[in-house]
């Protein structure tokens, strides 16, 4: 089966020779909705511009429902769509005139869809780009992303900078306008409980890698925090099998573990403090801090 995306042992630097992306594989299948997380300067955008052909890496192979997208670069566009928190629409053009030239850049263009969400995203025709707000400015980009059906829409921190309300308005008619054609979304995003109500998987980027790629729900299952009262043994802990991030807070010994935890209370057995240890499921958020602040 040929994958929508696959990025093969990709490697990306920066012109001063600082590596963003070192060694990065990654497939998503149709249907899937994926999360993917990091902090910043984690690679997430760079991730997104490798696999749209905007950046072209140093190693490794990308593919767009099997194609190159530098060298067939209409051939995939035409499949997917993008959007992200700074992209830039002509201010000088009105709205019908953005429609207009999406309508002639994509052949699937659907105008009843398209109306649809101009009348669900309360969207006129005659304004200025230039003179919408921020978040109506967005409006008419996720209708541009989404009108033509994409088999791929590829989301760069999209709802960013928008207030609760909207940032939720906007991620879920994505998700509900293109995931229950089978349409496959990636999404990067600061907001834990946006991937967590609408991601599948799982994607976190840290050190240049990918550090975990897990089916939602069996993240939530297998990953645990163990607790132990010690002021030390971080590295015992980080030598365990399935542990992602430890460190020392208060007194306190904390460890991620992606193993269970049955099998974590066994590992950590041996270690001084192991009788008071308390493990105890963890949310996404806290993963993600723990293993940005036990992983430095």
């Amino acid at each position: 089966m040929t994958h929508v995306l696959e990025l093969s042992r990709v490697t990306r630097c920066y012109e001063a020779g600082i590596d963003v992306l070192v060694d990065v594989s990654l497939t998503l299948d149709p249907g899937e909705v994926v999360g993917l997380l990091g902090e910043n300067g984690a690679g997430k955008t760079t991730l997104i511009q490798i696999a749209l052909g905007m950046l072209t890496p140093q190693a490794g192979k990308v593919r767009l429902f099997g194609f190159d997208p530098q060298a067939f670069p209409v051939r995939v566009k035409r499949r997917l769509g993008y959007v992200s928190e700074d992209q830039v629409l002509p201010p000088y053009l009105t709205v019908e005139g953005v429609l207009e030239m999406h309508r002639a850049l994509f052949p699937t263009w659907d105008r009843a869809l398209e109306a649809q969400l101009a009348e669900r995203f309360d969207i006129g025709g005659r304004e200025k780009v230039g003179k919408l707000s921020k978040g109506q400015a967005r409006r008419v980009a996720v209708l541009c992303a989404i009108a033509h059906r994409p088999e791929l829409l590829l989301l760069d921190e999209p709802a960013g900078g928008l207030d609760p309300a909207a940032r939720r308005e906007f991620l879920e008619t994505a998700v509900q306008f293109l995931a229950a054609e089978g349409s496959t979304i990636l999404f990067s995003s600061h907001q834990m409980e946006d991937v967590e109500r609408i991601a599948s998987r799982v994607c976190l980027l840290h050190d240049r890698g990918v550090l975990i790629d897990r089916d939602l729900d069996e993240l939530r299952e297998t990953t645990v925090l163990a607790s132990l009262p010690s002021a030390s043994g971080a590295d015992d802990l980080r030598g365990l099998t399935g542990c992602l991030a430890s460190r020392v807070v208060g007194g306190e010994l904390r460890g991620v573990f992606i193993e269970g935890a049955e099998s974590v209370r066994g590992q950590i057995g041996g270690l001084s403090g192991a009788q008071h240890a308390r493990i105890t499921p963890i949310s996404l958020e806290d993963l993600f801090i723990e293993i940005a602040e036990g992983r430095r």
